[in-house]
């Protein structure tokens, strides 16, 4: 079973890179919260009809249940996703390696916050790795040189989105593990999409994108659907299932797939490659994010 467990996450890490290399970047043209309330609303459509009966098991859960549940919605499944999929977005501009690497500071995130909300002991030795993990982020992104804002430099403002979501994914990590407390990963899985959709649905109203969706071509609509049954709801149910029998440094390792997946694909595809100094980066950040992985298991 653990075997198992370790190609489940590996696969889904795996479909996480094609959707960043080949799937969202072909959305561009369309507004960020219209791809987003697509993706969730299609996710929760498709697993409704599965979950809904079990809606009425919520009734005993208590406020800070649903608060658990409601901010890894906005924070995961909102802020997060519309953060990467702005910085997907750069595709023309940016190695978009660079993005998806940034993603992986993430464990970081999560350990600081989980020592804050979760009153969860942070080793000394954290801060060391933790260190080395922005200071290899950095050399990735812009290697030895200085970013320059006044220019509009599309790899400063893709790195910060990232970043952005990097933090919400982290946080909804930790409220997640508030929310799985007394509901299943699967409904929990259900009611993040179907809050999300909720949420990225009242957005568009406010920010008048609902005319967007009209717009939505049907090569399109063939890539949200292929997000659907493959890198948005089928690769979390992977890996949700996966991270069940592995700890969480060994999934950490496995997610290198995530990072690999891309760098490959942008080689292949699009010819981009990372400079020397840039590459001296990602193994400082993926090193010092193993390190820091094995302080939460």
């Amino acid at each position: 079973m653990k075997k198992i467990s370790i190609l489940a996450v590996i696969f889904a890490a795996a479909l996480w890179g094609i959707d960043g290399v080949l799937l969202t970047p072909a959305l561009y043209s369309l507004k960020v919260p219209v791809v987003v309330f697509i993706e969730c609303f299609i996710v929760s459509a498709i697993l409704t009809p599965f979950y809904f009966y079990k809606l009425k098991s919520l009734r005993n859960l208590k406020k800070n249940d649903w608060l658990a549940i409601l901010f890894v919605a906005l924070l995961g499944g909102v802020i997060g996703t519309m953060a990467i999929t702005k910085a997907l977005f750069y595709v023309n501009y940016v190695n978009l390696s660079i993005v998806i690497l940034i993603q992986k500071l993430q464990p970081v995130f999560a350990v600081v916050l989980a020592a804050i909300i979760l009153k969860e002991k942070l080793p000394n030795e954290f801060f060391l790795w933790a260190t080395l993990a922005v200071f290899g982020t950095y050399l990735m992104t812009f290697g030895l040189s200085l970013p320059n804002l006044a220019t509009g430099d599309k790899t400063t403002i893709a790195a910060v989105f990232s970043l952005l979501a990097a933090i919400c994914f982290a946080a909804s990590t930790v409220f997640s593990k508030r929310a799985l407390k007394n509901v299943g990963f699967e409904l929990a899985t259900y009611l993040r999409f179907s809050l999300s959709a909720l949420i990225m649905f009242v957005i568009i109203l406010i920010t008048n994108s609902t005319i967007s969706i009209f717009a939505i071509s049907l090569s399109q609509l063939l890539i949200f659907l292929l997000i659907a049954f493959t890198t948005g709801g089928a690769a979390i149910f992977l890996y949700y299932f996966g991270l069940r029998n592995i700890s969480a440094s060994v999934a950490t390792i496995c997610e290198l797939s995530f990072p690999l997946t891309a760098i490959l694909l942008e080689y292949f595809l699009r010819g981009n490659i990372l400079a020397p100094v840039q590459w001296l980066g990602v193994l400082l950040l993926l090193f010092s994010i193993i390190k820091v992985s094995g302080f939460n298991r």
